[in-house]
């Protein structure tokens, strides 16, 4: 066989390579760095070829970053699809008692239209669970109390001397109004050194009658505040707008215009 028959009866190999700078949003599969077969074959030997697929299985690179969350909520907005869910708490724990803070979202409704609007605001969740023992805590006689938007504006604007009080009855307008109450008291301590919060619940439908308080330092309450004042935009649903927004045009957002909502702005009179 003359050198150049030789020649053509072996194919090139061309490896597939990762690029180590490049930004990688996701895993590479094994299958997707192996080998690619290019020449020409001759005779037998292309059928051959045809039928046998070579692959390489190997190790994932470490210059392969892994998924991030921005890579998701990235590829969610620009999809359309309903991005995956996220929960979040913060605890204090303490002798007593311990305190969870979670915050829930806002719930919106579709219009004939097919824009949106805000139904119900979000809320922020309070779940006080008595201490069962030394680090350990019961959980399944939590008490449970929900902050509304305004109730948490009471919350973070309280000085060190100052105290509210919140009553909830969660069967209110209902036949069972009454048999329940719950009432959130946050008092200073007497040292100045943070405040009490003291959950006292009476449930005559479960025959429970039960208090249950947790001092919170001043520290720990900045922690809540803060975090408050960060949340209260999205429980409004003010987030959804934002994003709804885009500044593309100038006179396409001029929100001035009669036009725009039916043009009732004070700024217009």
């Amino acid at each position: 066989m003359s050198l150049q028959l030789q020649a053509l009866a072996f194919p090139l190999l061309r490896t597939k390579t990762i690029n180590p700078n490049a930004n990688h949003s996701a895993f590479l599969s094994p299958s997707s760095v192996g080998l690619e077969c290019h020449g020409v074959c001759l005779g037998d030997n292309r059928k051959k070829m045809k039928k046998k697929k070579q692959a390489v299985k190997c190790r994932q690179s470490d210059y392969v970053d892994r998924p991030r969350f921005s890579d998701y909520s990235t590829s969610a907005e620009t999809s359309g699809a309903s991005p995956f869910r996220v929960f979040v708490g913060h605890t204090i724990y303490k002798g007593k008692a311990a305190l969870t803070v979670q915050p829930r979202s806002p719930e919106f409704v579709c219009l004939d239209s097919g824009a949106f609007k805000l139904s119900k605001e979000g809320f922020v969740l309070l779940e006080f669970a008595p201490a069962a023992g030394v680090r350990q805590y019961d959980w399944s006689r939590k008490q449970v109390f929900s902050l509304s938007v305004a109730e948490i504006g009471n919350l973070v604007s309280l000085g060190p001397k100052d105290s509210c009080e919140f009553f909830h009855d969660p069967n209110k307008g209902r036949s069972d109004e009454g048999k329940v109450r719950k009432v959130l008291k946050i008092e200073p301590l007497a040292d100045g050194s943070g405040h009490f919060f003291n959950l006292s619940v009476q449930n005559k439908l479960l025959n429970v009658d039960e208090s249950i308080y947790i001092p919170v330092t001043r520290a720990e309450l900045a922690v809540l505040v803060s975090a408050f004042n960060f949340i209260l935009p999205y429980l409004m649903g003010w987030h959804a707008f934002a994003s709804s927004t885009k500044l593309e045009d100038a006179n396409h957002t001029n929100n001035a215009s009669p036009s725009y909502g039916g043009g009732d702005y004070e700024w217009n009179r």
